[in-house]
């Protein structure tokens, strides 16, 4: 079949023509083809049908096989005028075969509202070289429908509002020149749809409001021209939908409002060109739709208003280019971007998500999580092993960020404590200090509790060690101080160290023989009480005056105290110039 040809010539001989088949015709059509230069590309010749034969054939409601023919002006228009029938009267056409056949018209190849019957309808191979093609408003009954391998030199194609049955239905390899292929309002019915390996060419191609019901759908390695590309209001049933290494080109491509039904949705390894990429309130109940080493041009992608309340959008190492990508007040069960370039501002205010995995992520740009006009609520976020070139916009507190990490439970302990250090970093860069303490916190806790795990995992036998330094560092650096981020807390926690060590110096000389220098025994109880805090509070601030000295088991206290004095004054000084030099 030549597809690339730039003028051919038809010449209608009296010669008979016989089929493979052994069909007979009276006359010979004879076509070449030629390119720019009138070079010969190809020569065939195949039987020459009147058109008012197959208008006979019609009226007799007889079986048309038209395979190997070539067909001049078939209208049926010009038939429906020729009968004195209505515009849009119903012709039933009884199994038509047009197989390796050629169709020319001056104006229009028409077909429109015509019923083919039960038997398999096919046009395999055909070539329409000249004129547009209608097949507009048919009904096509149950049974296959074949336009695999077709040319359709003029790209004006129409098949709108047509009617197909349980057949399959293909344009398996088919070819369209430069125009507007219109399949809007087509019920495709339960069979199989295919469209593999389709070859579109430019121009706008219209799929709204088509119906594909509950068979198949492909359009693998297909490839779309420029031009708008819109399936906008379209409808999918239970069946699985292939857009597998799909070319788009620089058109938008505009998947609105469309019902994807139950089934698997494929754009694996799919190229999108420079154009908008709009998939805005589509829905899809308890099924999967997959964008596997997708590629995005520059255009908009819009994932806004989704309704995906039970299903899984699916985002594996992508770069999407260098337009902006939106899944604003959309509703997802689980949305992953693994292993993505994230370059440019992302919009993740969802209305509902059960999971966003952003693990292993490259971004150079804003992503954005706050809330503006509507709660956002994403219940776990991973976030491990992403690579912050730009920032997070995100709240602590509004976006509720240390549930929607640390709850997440097949994430461990140091996946969680590397994804608050990210917060951290993030929240530090952008001058929103609270918030990074509140991050730094929980990746000192999670750290601290992944190195006990591991650990423990490499020598279980060390337990009675790995516990207690677990402990004095919970104690310690956590709960004394919450990791130098609070100057309040180290300033309470070194006057109640200070208030307990004072007690032990009041409390242990009634039990021990033991005693300070500067404390008669004689003294009343309240006196006893501020010479002992006294005493305490030189020791705890390492004064050391020499009018005070322990005697017996409290020297022992006393270089306690000393030590815990310097250690809390310096977790005091540098929590405190901490807060103060940011």
């Amino acid at each position: 079949m030549v597809t690339n040809f730039f003028s051919y010539k038809v010449k209608i001989r009296s010669n008979q023509f016989v089929t493979e088949d052994g069909r007979v015709f009276e006359n010979t059509a004879s076509i070449s083809f030629f390119d720019e230069n009138k070079k010969e590309l190809a020569f065939r010749e195949l039987g020459y049908v009147d058109t008012e034969d197959i208008f006979k054939l019609i009226d007799n409601n007889e079986e048309i096989n038209l395979n190997h023919c070539y067909v001049e002006n078939f209208m049926l228009s010009a038939y429906r005028k020729s009968r004195n029938l209505e515009k849009d009267s119903i012709v039933k056409i009884n199994n038509l075969q047009a197989e390796h056949s050629i169709f020319e018209s001056q104006l229009l190849n028409d077909f429109s509202f015509a019923h083919f019957g039960e038997n398999r309808m096919s046009f395999k191979h055909s070539q329409f070289i000249n004129g547009a093609v209608d097949f507009s408003n048919c009904d096509f009954g149950d049974s296959e429908a074949d336009f695999s391998y077709c040319f359709f030199n003029n790209g004006n194609v129409d098949f709108k509002n047509s009617t197909f049955g349980v057949g399959e239905v293909t344009y398996k390899n088919s070819v369209f020149g430069l125009g507007v292929k219109d399949f809007q309002y087509v019920d495709f019915g339960e069979g199989e749809l295919i469209f593999v390996n389709t070859e579109f060419g430019d121009g706008d191609i219209s799929f709204i409001n088509t119906n594909f019901n509950k068979g198949n759908v492909s359009f693998k390695i297909a490839r779309f021209g420029n031009g708008k590309i819109d399936f906008h209001f379209a409808k999918f049933g239970s069946g699985d939908i292939s857009f597998e290494r799909t070319e788009f080109q620089n058109g938008k491509v505009d998947f609105r409002k469309v019902e994807f039904g139950k089934g698997k949705i494929n754009f694996n390894r799919a190229v999108f060109g420079s154009g908008e990429v709009s998939f805005e309130g589509s829905s899809l109940s308890k099924g999967k739709m997959s964008f596997k080493k997708t590629e995005f041009g520059a255009g908009f992608k819009g994932f806004d208003l989704l309704e995906f309340e039970e299903s899984d959008l699916i985002f594996e190492g992508i770069d999407f280019g260098v337009g902006n990508v939106s899944f604003n007040n959309s509703k997802l069960h689980t949305l992953l971007l693994n292993s993505c370039h994230l370059d440019n501002y992302f919009d993740f205010r969802l209305a509902q998500c059960s999971y966003l995995d952003l693990s292993d992520t490259i971004v150079r740009d804003i992503i954005d999580f706050l809330p503006y006009d509507f709660d956002v609520k994403i219940k776990h976020i991973n976030i491990s092993g992403m690579r912050l070139l730009g920032r997070i916009d995100i709240d602590w507190f509004k976006n509720i960020v240390y549930d929607t990490i640390s709850t997440l439970s097949h994430t461990t302990l140091r996946d969680k404590a590397e994804q608050f250090r990210i917060l951290k970093e993030n929240f530090g860069g952008i001058g929103q200090y609270y918030q990074e303490d509140l991050a730094y916190i929980e990746f000192k806790r999670f750290e601290q509790k992944a190195e006990l795990e591991e650990a423990l995992k490499s020598n279980k036998a060390k337990a009675f060690i790995h516990y207690p330094i677990y402990g004095f560092k919970w104690l310690m650096f956590d709960k004394v101080g919450l990791y130098a981020t609070s100057p309040a807390r180290v300033l309470t926690s070194l006057f109640t160290t200070f208030f307990i060590f004072s007690l032990i110096h009041l409390i242990l000389p009634r039990f021990v023989e033991t005693s300070i220098s500067c404390i008669p025994a004689d003294l009343s109880f309240f006196d006893n009480v501020l010479a002992t805090f006294y005493y305490s509070a030189i020791t705890f601030l390492t004064v050391g005056y020499g009018d005070c000295c322990p005697v017996g088991i409290l020297r022992l206290v006393a270089s306690f105290e000393g030590f815990f004095g310097v250690f809390m004054m310096s977790y005091f000084t540098v929590a405190f110039a901490r807060k103060i030099l940011r």
